[in-house]
């Protein structure tokens, strides 16, 4: 007696179909599973025997054979459970094979046959469909966030006994599902830019940032409102589109942090991980690896306070993926990639004690100082578009509690029309945004005339710039002159960007 049935497997992001095939036939009793299995997989066979006792069905002293296709993919996770068993159920003729056709399931089962959800729900469903499946047969738990893709049948089930009536007669259990008011999704209030008084130069160097999800260093004194004005970016942080949606709720599905949602991710991320995360838990990875906190932040803003209280080896993990916009894995069972087009928000003080280069408050030695300089990376900071120097707010500014701040509203309004600008412009391209135009392509999305090419080498001999900053500054430049709906970029425009390198030489190169 032969059966077989898909499930599917997280490979990264992404998912693919695995047959579950079982025979049962004469010969010494015993059930045996193959097919490159990891160990919690392997445990899976008991699981399904004393389920299937509890549940009422005896396997017969017959010779079990359960083969995991293709051979080559290493299986791992506990969502083969509710597969095994149906396998094994309809090669014991005890289930009907008729909508086991074009049909995925995945779940994990208890000894007592309750099934339990797994991670990557999302994922697998996505990919049953684009496999031509029309139904999937999922943990009741997981229901929610399957039927989130479209044009396909979802059966969410709690037990094992609800998977056979279903298989048998077609008709689901209805049961009523108790969801608490903690786990209902309510959108955070965020901070507004209203509530910041003062700090112009921030306020403009933020929005420019977002109008061409431009990397942003802020660099001042403590208690200058950094952390508050970070905390202020997710307001005025555009809209995503579609495909955004799926890909960033597929990163968040198979971390198991997207449970209970009833829709797709439509808002962008602002992740902000404490300055003790490991390598492994900014950049993802692990035996089985997941994204980490820059593939969460995809799509989004990467926050990171106290960047100079980072271990050095830490920071360096951006590197890479703030230029391939991508987590490239490499393990003995294969290479994974994970998404991470973020935009990084760093804040930092300029010493230890916090006032540098105000001398008359700076209690630090210069060689302390650049010790805390030398915490970053000349590499990392060529990867970085933006460096403010945020000042300390006076008196009059903070004390003006009747000053009518420009919002966060009016800002986002601007931001997503400047979006629009860069869409319009890139279209059929693959760019989305200024700062994703490739080095190549420069001379023909960021032309500059006579004047300004003259000024830019002369900029260029000056500052002893290198090929990346000098490129950097150039897209900044065309996100500048998108804000001032400039067709062409000027000098003022090159100016401005420049002004925002200026703070690496303050210092960086002067402060001893």
């Amino acid at each position: 007696m032969y059966s077989f049935v898909h499930t599917a497997i997280i490979c990264g992001i992404d998912s693919m179909i695995i047959s579950v095939e079982a025979d049962i036939s004469n010969g010494m009793p015993m059930f045996s599973m193959v097919g490159f299995l990891s160990s919690e997989v392997k445990e899976s066979k008991d699981r399904v025997r004393t389920a299937l006792k509890n549940t009422g069905f005896e396997l017969p002293v017959k010779r079990i054979t359960i083969n995991f296709s293709p051979a080559n993919i290493r299986k791992s996770g506990s969502g083969f459970d509710l597969p095994v068993a149906v396998a094994v159920l309809s090669a014991m003729d005890r289930v009907k094979k008729e909508l086991l056709k074009e049909c995925m399931l995945v779940g994990e089962l208890s000894l007592e046959g309750r099934i339990s959800p797994v991670t990557g729900v999302l994922s697998m469903v996505l990919c049953a469909k684009e496999a031509g499946m029309r139904r999937c047969i999922v943990p009741r738990d997981n229901e929610m966030e399957a039927r989130l893709i479209p044009e396909m049948e979802i059966v969410g089930v709690s037990s094992l006994q609800e998977v056979i009536w279903y298989l048998n007669t077609g008709e689901c259990i209805e049961t009523e599902q108790q969801r608490s008011d903690s786990v209902k999704m309510q959108k955070l209030g965020v901070h507004d830019f209203a509530e910041i008084n003062g700090q112009r130069l921030l306020r403009r160097a933020c929005e420019v940032a977002i109008s061409g999800m431009h990397n942003l260093l802020m660099v001042g004194p403590p208690g200058a409102g950094k952390t508050m004005v970070a905390k202020c970016i997710p307001s005025i942080l555009p809209p995503m589109t579609l495909e955004e949606q799926i890909e960033l709720s597929k990163i968040y599905s198979v971390c198991g942090l997207f449970r209970e949602r009833e829709c797709l991710m439509d808002q962008r991320p602002y992740r902000n991980p404490h300055h003790t995360i490991s390598e492994q838990g900014l950049a993802g990875g692990g035996k089985e690896p997941k994204p980490g906190e820059i593939s969460l932040a995809h799509s989004g803003v990467l926050f990171l306070d106290e960047l100079t209280e980072f271990r050095k080896s830490t920071l360096e993990v951006l590197r890479q993926p703030m230029e391939d916009k991508e987590v490239t894995i490499a393990r003995v069972n294969g290479t994974y990639r994970f998404p991470a087009n973020f935009v990084l928000v760093a804040a930092m003080n300029p010493c230890n004690c916090g006032y540098y280069p105000d001398m008359s408050k700076c209690r630090c030695s210069q060689a302390s100082i650049q010790r805390h300089m030398d915490k970053l990376s000349q590499p990392l900071l060529d990867r970085i578009d933006l460096c403010v120097e945020v000042s300390a707010v006076g008196y009059d500014d903070l004390a003006q509690t009747n000053m009518k701040n420009e919002s966060s509203k009016q800002i986002r309004d601007r931001v997503i029309k400047i979006h629009e600008i860069q869409k319009e412009r890139f279209r059929g391209t693959g760019i989305m945004f200024n700062s994703g135009i490739p080095s190549k392509e420069l001379s023909h999305f960021c032309p500059l005339g006579e004047k300004e090419t003259r000024y830019m080498e002369e900029m260029y001999k000056k500052m002893d710039l290198t090929a990346r900053t000098y490129h950097k500054i150039v897209r900044v430049a065309r996100t500048i002159a998108d804000m001032e709906g400039a067709e062409n970029i000027s000098r003022t425009h090159l100016q401005e960007a420049i002004c925002y390198r200026g703070i690496d030489r303050r210092y960086w190169e002067n402060c001893l």
